[in-house]
């Protein structure tokens, strides 16, 4: 039982941390997507404040340490580009 409930923790930890290391990647994915002229001329400007502001929150939350939030957020925003 305790072996079972330590390999459980394990993963627990392990999970946590790949989100925490994918929030920066999707940033980047972000970021790299509102520097390129081709991307931002096919979103209207409503669009690209959301992703703006998606993005904003989604870096707040990952620096908070809610990296589930965080992921979701940043995924809405790729997903409003067009990138997922």
């Amino acid at each position: 039982m305790i072996k079972k409930s330590l390999i459980a923790l394990a993963a627990m930890l392990f999970s946590a941390s790949a989100w925490a290391h994918m929030c920066p990647t999707l940033m980047g994915d972000i970021d790299q997507a509102l520097e390129d002229d081709t991307t931002v001329a096919e979103v209207d400007e409503s669009t690209l404040e959301e992703v703006r502001d998606l993005r904003a929150r989604g870096e707040e939350a990952h620096q908070a340490g809610d990296h589930d939030e965080s992921v979701a957020l940043l995924e809405e925003a790729k997903e409003k580009l067009g990138l997922m």
